[in-house]
């Protein structure tokens, strides 16, 4: 046998840079909820500063406490979100922190928004609660989340993702009776900065536990 031509062992590994906030009162003795964020295209690359421009980042850099351990991660420039990077992540900050594993909430906006639909449709056991803004989902994987409270935030006058994208998961989903759907009539493709703003939003995701 020609021992120049075998199969060897090889491995990559892939960088995955993250924002990770602790609130002022986690101590690591007492499991927390973790919140995951997905940004958008335009905050992709290698500079996490960009993760702050909106949604719970934003806040967090501006002073407003919230009552979870938030990780927001970030995929390459010309890079989309993959299921298998959001969970790798999510295993990396569990294996970090005192992650309670029955309240793992997942939201995103625009690409992010694609991205918390796509992972949550792979990964149903693994969130307790999402929230995909200006996104799109798969309808006919619709079945596949149907335990998991779902609350989709859309403008209806996008012209970046249309509206009935949203439209079309809300339709799917409602015969579950788990779906909240709140629409800004006259927003365009920021629907996103009013709803991580809206204290309601945050007071929704802690009010599941998985299970119940």
């Amino acid at each position: 046998m020609d021992k120049s031509r075998s199969q060897v062992e090889t491995c990559f590994s892939k960088e995955i840079k993250y924002l990770l906030y602790k609130p002022k009162d986690y101590s690591g003795e007492s499991p927390f909820p973790l919140l995951i964020f997905l940004h958008g295209a335009g905050e992709r690359g290698d500079d996490l500063e960009l993760v702050k421009l909106h949604g719970p980042p934003k806040l967090l850099e501006e002073g407003v406490d919230l009552p979870f351990i938030v990780a927001s991660p970030q995929v390459a420039l010309n890079e989309w979100w993959s299921p298998s990077t959001v969970v790798w992540m999510l295993k990396e900050v569990q294996s970090r922190l005192n992650v309670d594993a029955d309240r793992v909430y997942l939201t995103g906006l625009s690409m992010g928004g694609y991205g918390t639909w796509e992972t949550a449709s792979k990964y149903p056991n693994l969130f307790t609660a999402i929230a995909p803004i200006c996104g799109r989902g798969d309808p006919t994987l619709a079945e596949r989340i149907k335990h998991l409270p779902t609350w989709i935030f859309h403008g209806e006058k996008d012209t970046v993702v249309p509206f009935r994208y949203s439209e079309d998961m809300y339709n799917a989903l409602e015969q579950y009776g788990n779906v909240e759907f709140t629409v800004y009539p006259e927003a365009d493709h920021d629907s996103w900065t009013k709803t991580y703003e809206n204290k309601r939003l945050y007071d929704w995701f802690l009010s599941h536990r998985r299970g119940e």
